[in-house]
């Protein structure tokens, strides 16, 4: 890891604040544990099931630790979650007293699919950005502090279809570079070495300080599609993957010390 003295692109790296994130697509609350599953236990990501409530505890015990928390595939409140907005439930559970969701594709009273943000920190600013490519993909930036020593984070779900991503990582990267402190993190549905990531750090200060964390699927990880990347004027303590498996996917974790300069709310 980089020293506290390593230099930056503006003076010397004088340590500040640490903070612990996490970037989790909880799919809603569904745990999948076969991909037979897909098939025959279908009929859970539609209607409502009593696993649901058990794994959004199991969800909110584990992430009650953490600062921030970026959410992907919460149900905003519809049919299959038993109409409760799954990220307020989450917040309310770990005791985060700030949370927000960004809708990206409503399905009646079917089915509210969402990212999320849980936050011990107040946001002096958020915003609904829908990426480019076909409806029902969104990313939700969060800004805490204010003026250009504010920390950006982004919460993200991209496109299955590797066309789009390049549109929307493109996007992000262009929106992400107005700000000097950024975190981006979610599930990007495609490995670090893809071209689609490669041209996102190319053409960014973005970059992933540890690569090949498989998330999925849980039960068996072999993939490596869940990612947080940092401005390279963050520090990076540790990043790891964790062990739960409420969800097809295995959560991702980062703890990263802020330039001092950076003052965020108690």
């Amino acid at each position: 890891m980089a020293k506290a003295a390593a230099k930056q692109k503006q003076g010397v790296y004088t340590a500040g604040r640490r903070l612990r994130f996490l970037s989790y697509n909880i799919q809603t609350g569904t745990t999948t544990s076969s991909y037979r599953h897909f098939l025959t236990q279908s009929w859970r990501h539609v209607l409502p099931h009593s696993q649901r409530i058990e794994n959004l505890t199991g969800i909110a015990h584990m992430v009650r630790d953490y600062d921030v928390v970026g959410l992907q595939e919460v149900d905003a409140g519809s049919l299959r979650s038993g109409f409760i907005n799954q990220t307020e439930y989450l917040a309310a559970r770990a005791h985060f007293p700030f949370w927000f969701h960004q809708t990206n594709r409503k399905f009646g009273k079917i089915a509210q699919h969402s990212n999320g943000l849980l936050s011990k920190i107040k946001p002096s600013e958020i915003s609904d950005h829908k990426l480019p490519g076909l409806p029902g993909r969104g990313a939700l930036f969060a800004r805490f502090g204010h003026g250009s020593e504010s920390l950006v984070v982004v919460i993200l779900h991209l496109a299955l279809g590797q066309r789009a991503r390049m549109r929307q990582l493109s996007y992000v990267a262009e929106v992400a570079s107005d700000f000097k402190y950024v975190v981006v993190m979610g599930d990007m549905n495609c490995k670090p070495d893809s071209k689609e990531l490669r041209q996102l750090t190319q053409h960014s200060d973005l970059h992933e300080p540890l690569e090949d964390l498989y998330t999925w699927p849980s039960w068996r990880p072999q993939r490596s599609i869940d990612h947080i990347l940092v401005s390279s004027s963050l520090r990076v303590e540790k990043t790891q993957v964790l062990n739960h498996t409420f969800s097809d996917h295995l959560p991702i974790s980062m703890e990263v010390t802020l330039p001092d300069i950076i003052k965020l709310p108690a």
